[in-house]
């Protein structure tokens, strides 16, 4: 069977279950349960031999039943009709409570396909493929197509954990991480971090055995504190050949905000979860519930807030070795907020090299109303002067509409920024913008520096920095199609209503 055809067939059972209500997130986690039961059932299996242990059925006080069906592929595959069900049930129950990666992939798992027939239907289709024997770029290319289908569906919510692809393979291409290096992501929702620089590394290297070695065991390190997200990241990760399916997890359950681990990293990318606040839900004394501000005290930190974002960064300069670099996606907020915004900032210009920013257009993520930016900077050490001479801004907003379906941004898109951004080496870099007509693009350049003493005589540090003319104020004759407009209105009213929102949290709180 070929590759399309089995994306297809699973596609086509999506929809099926789809209309008795199953959607996809719950098909997908359904199929992560049982590709992973499968794929253990083959590795146990001559060439491979591996000797994978699973446990029989448990009672509700976590023991195994002495006599009970043992918690495998084997077993479930044979089970039909009621009976099929009530086993999978069981089976699903009884491997939560394992340790390691077992315990990992099916902590809080249920059956969310309650027709026995619709069930055999998926265990069949499975049931057919030799998944070990197939390549991992093929099993990579089905699992990521469900997980996007999985972060268009608005309704559940997914794609808040979902970076577009062409966006990370942009901040990959930039950092272009090297063989037997450390690759961090503290909050790495489906993993597409780690699966790009995976294929960066294995494209651009001869590596030997060890790199492989460690590429495969010990490069990825990642925080992601939702047990679904997790449990997908890992799958993600074995199907494309990194980890092994009874190594230890490299996914921490911890919200990586908490505390320093101590542990030290080559690289960190990351696109931390959208949403300004840090909190958490409580019950008031009125049995009512509501949300308060969540701050974390923690010496490393430059300044303490209840600013998700701005702890995010904090934490990832901390996560850097000294000649660590990191890429993280940012929302807008953390450029020009005042207060702890302007103090973190000015930590940053002054303990790192903060050289480049890479503003992000709205319709590009799935959460609407974001704006963002990339910030890619290179950790130093201790210097009485700052490390940032110059930030390199490259403007890919002004004038420029995406939309998730009609026009999505590609990598293509970003090619010149890739370019201009000289990841050979950063230091030798030419400005497309300037306003003496000395480049070709002049004033209308979308690569333009600005020096340290500049920004940092700016209101508030402000890294909040355009120069473009929108045209759409100027040229009435050459608007953008009406449904990229009105996307971009949608936009702009989510942003401003999250915006509201978080004001009046503030207050409410503050009552």
């Amino acid at each position: 069977m070929t590759d399309s055809t089995i994306i297809s067939k699973i596609w086509n059972l999506a929809n099926v279950l789809r209309d008795d209500g199953v959607g996809y997130g719950d098909y997908l986690e359904q199929i992560t349960y049982l590709l992973f039961l499968k794929m253990a059932d083959e590795l146990n299996k001559p060439p491979y031999n591996k000797g994978l242990k699973f446990p029989r059925l448990k009672d509700v006080e976590g023991k195994e039943i002495k006599d009970g069906d043992i918690c495998d592929w084997e077993t479930l595959s044979n089970k039909r009709g009621a009976e099929l069900e009530s086993f999978y049930s069981q089976l699903l129950r009884s491997l939560s409570t394992e340790k390691g990666i077992l315990g990992q992939i099916f902590t809080k798992s249920q059956n969310k396909i309650q027709d026995p027939a619709k069930l055999l239907k998926v265990i069949d289709m499975i049931n057919r493929e030799d998944w070990a024997l197939m390549g991992a770029d093929i099993k990579g290319k089905i699992y990521e197509g469900l997980l996007q289908k999985n972060a268009e569906d608005t309704k559940s919510g997914a794609g808040q954990y979902f970076t577009p692809r062409p966006l990370i393979k942009t901040m990959v291409a930039c950092v272009q991480p090297k063989p037997m290096k450390t690759i961090a992501d503290p909050a790495c929702g489906t993993g597409g971090f780690f699966l790009a620089a995976y294929d960066w590394i294995v494209e651009n290297n001869k590596l030997d055995r060890q790199e492989k070695e460690f590429l495969k065991n010990y490069t990825f390190h990642g925080n992601e504190i939702v047990a679904n997200t997790r449990r997908m990241c890992l799958m993600n990760m074995f199907l494309h050949n990194i980890g092994e399916i009874d190594g230890n997890s490299f996914i921490n359950a911890n919200d990586a905000l908490i505390a320093d681990d101590g542990n030290r990293y080559d690289y960190v990318l990351a696109n931390p979860p959208f949403g300004k606040k840090s909190s958490m839900t409580i019950t008031n004394e009125q049995g009512e519930t509501e949300k308060a501000d969540l701050s974390y005290n923690r010496q490393d930190f430059w300044e303490t807030t209840s600013n998700k974002q701005l702890n995010f960064l904090q934490h990832i300069k901390t996560q850097l070795k000294i000649t660590g670099e990191a890429a993280v996606v940012l929302p807008d907020n953390v450029l020009f907020e005042g207060g702890a915004g302007e103090e973190v900032r000015k930590q940053l210009l002054k303990t790192t090299e903060l050289h480049t920013i890479l503003r992000l257009p709205t319709g590009v993520f799935y959460a609407q109303g974001v704006k963002a930016n990339v910030l890619f900077f290179n950790n130093k050490p201790a210097n009485k002067d700052p490390w940032t001479k110059e930030i390199w801004f490259y403007d890919y907003r002004t004038n420029i509409h995406h939309t998730l379906k009609k026009k999505p941004m590609m990598e293509s898109h970003l090619e010149e920024f890739i370019k201009l951004y000289n990841p050979e080496n950063i230091n030798k870099r030419r400005e497309t913008w300037s306003d003496d007509g000395s480049t070709k693009a002049g004033e209308e350049g979308r690569w333009r520096k600005y020096t340290y003493d500049e920004v940092i005589t700016r209101d508030k540090t402000s890294l909040d920095i355009f120069w473009l003319k929108d045209k759409s104020l100027t040229d009435l004759d050459n608007l953008p199609d009406p449904d990229i407009l009105a996307n971009d209105i949608i936009e702009n009213i989510e942003s401003g209503l999250a915006s509201f929102r978080e004001i009046m949290e503030t207050i409410n709180a503050n009552d």
